[in-house]
């Protein structure tokens, strides 16, 4: 298995973890891995009458910065892009919305540590 297979390997281990994650917290998950020009959403789901955008990021032990740090600016962008898509296309432009962010990392007792960081990327006005 090549480096980038296995890092495709342990993020679709990740995001699985982050949708039952979210599933035990109420979470309805409606959509997976989402593509369109402006990106990929890795998780779409309904919080409470809210609609979800969810960035999974995973960091392994000897990242440099932890999984929320590694959200670039760029990539940030990229994702109000891809949220504004997939609103369009779907007709939801007066749904209530936001982007999370649930940062995992190896965890000590458990498999992951999870954060979920809600409201975490906002477009500005």
């Amino acid at each position: 298995m090549t480096a980038k297979e296995g890092k495709k390997t342990s993020g679709q281990q990740a995001e699985e973890a982050a949708a039952r994650y979210l599933e035990r917290r109420g979470v309805r998950i409606t959509d997976r891995n989402v593509f369109s020009r402006g990106g990929e959403l890795d998780l779409i789901g309904m919080d409470d009458g809210v609609l979800v955008f969810f960035e999974v990021r995973y960091r392994g032990n000897g990242s440099y910065s932890t999984s929320a740090e590694s959200i670039s600016y760029r990539k940030q962008q990229r994702l109000l892009k891809a949220a504004a898509l997939y609103l369009q296309r779907h007709g939801l432009w007066n749904a209530p919305t936001r982007i999370d962010v649930i940062a995992m990392a190896p965890g000590f007792v458990k498999q992951y540590r999870i954060q979920w960081i809600k409201n975490a990327i906002q477009a500005n006005s």
